[in-house]
């Protein structure tokens, strides 16, 4: 079985000890991660943008670096369903619309794939902190990704969970939307660190580092205490007994 991992850009250049996480998490399941180095951005920006020609480009190397992939894995809900819009870029391209289809098939945002495919739920972490979590926009209403992360999060010992207030609410990053719409994605990145304060938790945790580097600057422009986490590197330090900073 070939498992390779999609580190998505933000990732890859900003929190490589994402993709860190999830490589020595799953080696500890007996999954070794191969990482296809032709891989580069999924397309998303251009394709968001409207320029679709840039970013049918962009997909077809993603296409072509992982082909040869069982399944591929990504830290990202939105890039994850990113491939899902390809079958859109390629109706006109048969060849690569099959490519298309397949790729969505055996795509998995992470923990689709340890609960989904693997069937974890407890991987022995253990992280004594009071924990809210922010579900992102495309993984939680696109992709559907709900239930996973907090059937993970149950069995972390020690952790206290808070819900947040209003969880669902986008955090105002959506990409190019921060850009041309920056007065607002401020006013809901506001409003979305506003609900973390009032949980009084130690951590805010999420699957997607897009949202989770908007909340995290809001927060630490304002002088707020609040660590930020993916969810892979929490159940790693949980897991390893190690700090990741």
């Amino acid at each position: 079985m070939k498992v390779s991992l999609f580190i998505t850009c933000l990732s890859d250049a900003v929190y490589p000890r994402v993709g860190e996480a999830m490589v020595r998490l799953l080696a500890r399941h007996g999954v070794r991660l191969d990482f296809p180095k032709t891989q580069t951005c999924c397309g998303q920006p251009a394709f968001n943008s409207g320029y679709w020609d840039e970013a049918r480009a962009a997909a077809a190397t993603i296409l072509d670096a992982f082909e040869d992939s069982d399944f591929v894995i990504a830290p990202s809900g939105s890039c994850a369903y990113m491939i899902h819009h390809y079958s859109q870029l390629f109706q006109q391209d048969p060849a690569r619309l099959a490519q298309a289809e397949e790729l969505q098939r055996k795509t998995y945002e992470f923990t689709q794939f340890l609960v989904q495919v693997l069937g974890i739920t407890d991987l022995g972490a253990v992280f004594p902190h009071k924990v809210t979590y922010h579900p992102s926009c495309h993984g939680s209403r696109l992709l559907g990704v709900k239930e996973e992360p907090m059937a993970l999060l149950r069995e972390v010992k020690g952790l206290e969970f808070v819900p947040l207030p209003f969880a669902e609410d986008c955090c105002g990053f959506g990409g190019t939307f921060a850009v041309k719409m920056a007065g607002i994605s401020g006013a809901m990145v506001t409003e979305k660190a506003d609900h973390v304060k009032e949980t009084e938790a130690e951590v805010l945790v999420g699957l997607d580092m897009a949202c989770l580097m908007n909340i995290a600057g809001n927060l630490r422009y304002r002088n707020e205490p609040v660590r930020v986490m993916h969810l892979a590197e929490l159940l790693y330090e949980g897991v390893a007994g190690v700090t990741q900073r």
